[in-house]
C-alpha cells in the first residue's frame, strides 16, 4: 500500500533549491486581516493521510485549533514530490510542519533558519522486521543473515551497523523494495521498515512477525517533529504556542482511543487511501508505544530531555551529519506551555 521510500534515513529533498528569502514565510497562509484571532495555517504532513497523524485529526475535529484562535488549519497531504516540509517552510506553503532531524538537519547545515520545537514520536519508528519464528531481536542476530535495505535506507542501516560494532561484511544485504512477501518465502531474514506499519500488516496476514527497534539498539532518534522557521520562534511566538496546545489536547485523544483515531483516518480524513480500520487501529496502539514513553510521561507530550537531544546529535553525527542542538532544536516553546498549566500533561 505505502511505499518506504518517505522513510529513508536521509531523502533526497530537493535541499539545493531551497529558497531562503523568508520575509514572507512568518506570515505564510494566514489571515490574520481577517480579526480571526491567529487566521488560518497550513501544516505539511510528512506522508499521506492515515493513522500516522491522528492527533491533528482530534485537534481539528475536535475543535481544539478554533478554540485557540485558528480560523482554519490545512493539513497539506504528503508523499508526493514538492511536499518537502523543508522546502515549503523556506518558500512558504506552509507554517508549520512534520518532519524528522535526518530531514531537517541537511537543511539547516545548507543554510535554511529552521527549528525543530517538539516530537511527536519519541522513538523513531525505524526497526529490523523478521518473522517471529526466526526472530531477530538483538544487532549481534544480524551476523549470517539476509536483510531486505532499500537504498533510500542506506545511510540508517549503516549508521545501526557502526553504532553496534558490526562488520558490514557478517550481513548479506539484499535489494529491496518494501515487499515483506520476501521474508514470509524466506528469501529475507529481515528488513528495514517502520514498526508501525510491516509488522501489523503481516499480523494481519496471521504471520507471527517480531521486529528490533533502532532506537533501542544504538540510534535513538525522534520522529514527526514538528519544524518551523527561525522567523515564527521570534515573531509569532504566541501563536505557535497556541498552535502546539491544540496538538497537545489532539493527540492525548489519539493515544487515548485508537479506535476512534482508526475511524477518523480511514473513513474522513484519509477517506481516499482505502485504509482498512481494523488495521489501523492496531498500527494506532503500535505507534502510541513510540508517542507515550516514561519521559513523555512525565514531562508532557512532544517534550525533549537534554539527554535524548543529545542522543539524537550523535545518532545524526553517526550519519555523517554533524550539527549543534541549539542549531537544530529548540524546546523552550513547550517548555513554557507545560509550565503555564501542567494540567496538559498526560495524567
Amino acid at each position: 500500500m505505502a511505499t518506504l521510500d518517505r522513510r529513508a534515513f536521509l531523502r533526497t529533498t530537493g535541499m539545493a533549491g531551497l529558497a531562503l528569502g523568508l520575509a514572507a514565510c512568518g506570515d505564510s497562509g494566514t489571515s490574520g486581516a481577517s480579526g480571526s484571532g491567529f487566521g488560518a495555517v497550513k501544516i505539511q504532513l510528512s506522508w499521506k493521510k492515515n493513522v500516522e497523524f491522528a492527533g491533528e485529526y482530534f485537534a481539528d475535529s475536535k475543535g481544539y485549533y478554533k478554540a485557540a484562535g485558528f480560523s482554519q488549519v490545512e493539513l497539506l497531504s504528503g508523499g508526493g514530490s514538492g511536499t518537502s516540509v523543508e522546502s515549503g517552510l523556506t518558500t512558504g506553503r506552509c507554517w508549520i510542519g512534520l518532519s524528522t532531524p535526518t530531514i531537517t538537519a541537511p537543511a539547516v547545515l545548507q543554510g535554511a533558519p529552521l527549528k525543530i520545537v517538539g516530537a511527536t514520536f519519541q522513538k523513531n519508528p525505524f526497526a529490523i522486521v523478521s518473522l517471529g519464528k526466526n526472530p531477530i531481536k538483538d544487532p549481534k542476530d544480524l551476523a549470517g543473515k539476509k536483510i531486505g535495505v532499500q537504498d533510500s535506507n542506506e545511510l540508517v542501516w549503516n549508521a545501526l551497523l557502526k553504532s553496534n560494532g558490526i562488520d558490514p561484511s557478517s550481513v548479506t544485504r539484499v535489494p529491496f523494495q518494501s515487499d515483506p512477501s520476501m521474508l514470509t518465502s524466506g528469501q529475507l531474514d529481515g528488513y528495514v521498515g517502520f514498526v508501525t506499519s510491516g509488522p501489523v500488516r503481516l499480523k494481519m496476514q496471521g504471520v507471527d512477525a517480531a521486529h528490533m527497534l533502532f532506537a533501542d539498539h544504538g540510534l535513538p532518534l525522534v520522529a514527526e517533529t514538528f519544524t518551523v522557521t527561525q522567523e515564527t520562534i521570534d515573531k509569532e511566538r504566541d501563536k505557535l504556542k497556541a498552535f502546539l496546545t491544540a496538538e497537545i489536547k489532539g493527540w492525548r485523544d489519539a493515544v487515548a482511543d485508537p479506535a476512534k483515531a482508526a475511524e477518523l483516518a480511514a473513513k474522513t480524513y484519509g477517506k481516499d487511501q482505502n485504509l482498512d480500520v481494523a488495521e489501523q487501529t492496531e498500527e494506532a496502539k503500535m505507534q502510541n508505544e513510540l508517542v507515550v514513553t516514561p519521559d513523555a510521561k512525565a514531562n508532557g507530550l512532544f517534550t525533549m530531555t537534554s539527554e535524548l537531544i543529545e542522543q539524537n546529535i550523535a545518532s545524526l553525527a553517526k550519519a555523517g551529519l554533524t550539527v549543534k542542538a541549539e542549531n537544530l532544536f529548540d524546546l523552550s516553546i513547550l517548555e513554557e506551555i507545560y509550565k503555564a498549566d501542567a494540567s496538559l500533561k498526560l495524567s
